[in-house]
């Protein structure tokens, strides 16, 4: 609620349709900088190939045994996160919680800097394990099953509300540490070209589960508004699942 209200300010002057017009304009104005403003480097031992050879090589990463060995953990936990935290937390906090406004973007605060420590804290924790033989992969792995344990905490109500969302902010991010161990599965020259093919998966599916929730709660709506505490459920329980 508190992250939407530069939208919501954009939204009293033109559409959403001129929204998102802007925000096609900008991306199109910051990937023309990018273009003119980082330099050749000629002569680069990481210099990749013409079009029709990275496309290959893109190819080749969608048919790798490793890519998918690795990449359906993360973008299940990742996907089912970013539907939550991204869409369906506020209303859920509003609706299932009963919180009001204020409350309600007090707790998503606090996903929020728990979201950042788990980006910083998790990246930490896998590289001061790696020295004790412990992969960043087992890593993510424990981290995304305790992220189920938080998700099924939160469905049943288990234990107190603010802890629940704080835990679910941090370990959401265990899916993350996937992507350095993909890239690293992979030639150098291959590794953003890796982290894009699995970023696109994630948001696919996240998108994907945002909408499946969204028809799922809409079949219980409320008569003063808002939807019905079993649509919620369902729909979690249904993203649950999916982050198994």
């Amino acid at each position: 609620m508190v992250a939407t209200a530069p939208v919501e300010a954009a939204l009293r002057v033109i559409d959403w349709r001129g929204l998102f017009v802007v925000l096609a304009g900008l991306s199109c104005l910051v990937a023309a900088a990018l273009l003119l403003a980082v330099p050749e480097r000629d002569g680069d031992e990481t210099a990749v190939g013409d079009w029709r050879a990275q496309w290959r090589e893109i190819a080749g990463l969608f048919r790798s045994p490793v890519f998918w060995r690795i990449a359906p953990g993360a973008v299940l936990s990742q996907s089912s996160f970013l539907s939550i935290q991204g869409l369906w937390a506020g209303p859920w906090l509003r609706d299932v919680s009963g919180l009001d406004k204020l409350a309600a973007a007090n707790c998503l605060f606090w996903v929020a800097v728990a979201m950042v420590a788990g980006f910083l804290g998790m990246g930490q924790l896998a590289y001061r394990l790696t020295r004790h033989g412990i992969p960043p992969l087992a890593v993510s792995a424990s981290g995304m099953v305790l992220f189920m344990g938080v998700q099924l905490a939160i469905l049943l109500d288990w234990g107190p509300l603010l802890p629940l969302w704080i835990a679910f902010g941090f370990f959401g991010t265990s899916g993350v540490l996937s992507y350095a161990v993909l890239s690293q599965s992979f030639p150098l020259t291959l590794s953003g070209r890796v982290n894009t093919a699995l970023n696109l998966l994630v948001f696919v599916a996240a998108f994907t589960g945002q909408w499946g929730m969204g028809a799922m709660i809409n079949h219980w709506p409320l008569a003063g508004g808002g939807y019905a505490d079993i649509g919620y459920r369902w729909a979690s329980g249904w993203c649950w699942r999916g982050s198994r």
